[in-house]
């Protein structure tokens, strides 16, 4: 399959659905701080995903996917601290969890490919 555009990319389809689930599972958080730097660290994994690709420079392109990479180990933290701390429910942490798993193994792929 050629890329055409970022949202080609496996690997953002599945960052932007980690990101969806992550906004859910915290709709309801009234721990604004924790909330917030849970969502932005999502989202800052597809958007380095988008930024990267519209750079339309390989080196500059596997820089950003670096930064996507550490943005979805933020989430992975804060998702084991959540869970300990009773924010999210076993079932969600797992979905979430396995979805920070597989992201940066995607990732790695691709920059091994640039």
């Amino acid at each position: 399959m050629t890329i055409t555009r970022f949202e080609d990319i496996i690997c953002w389809q599945k960052a932007k659905e980690l990101t969806k689930d992550i906004y859910i599972a915290f709709l309801e958080s009234k721990d604004y701080g924790f909330k917030d730097q849970i969502q932005r660290a999502s989202v800052s994994i597809m958007n380095n995903i988008a930024e990267g690709y519209e750079r339309k420079s390989n080196n500059e392109f596997k820089q950003f996917l670096f930064i996507a990479k550490g943005s979805c180990g933020e989430v992975r933290s804060m998702l084991i601290i959540a869970m300990e701390l009773g924010k999210i429910k076993e079932d969600t942490y797992q979905k979430l969890f396995s979805l920070t798993e597989e992201i940066p193994l995607m990732l790695s792929g691709l920059i091994k490919t640039l």
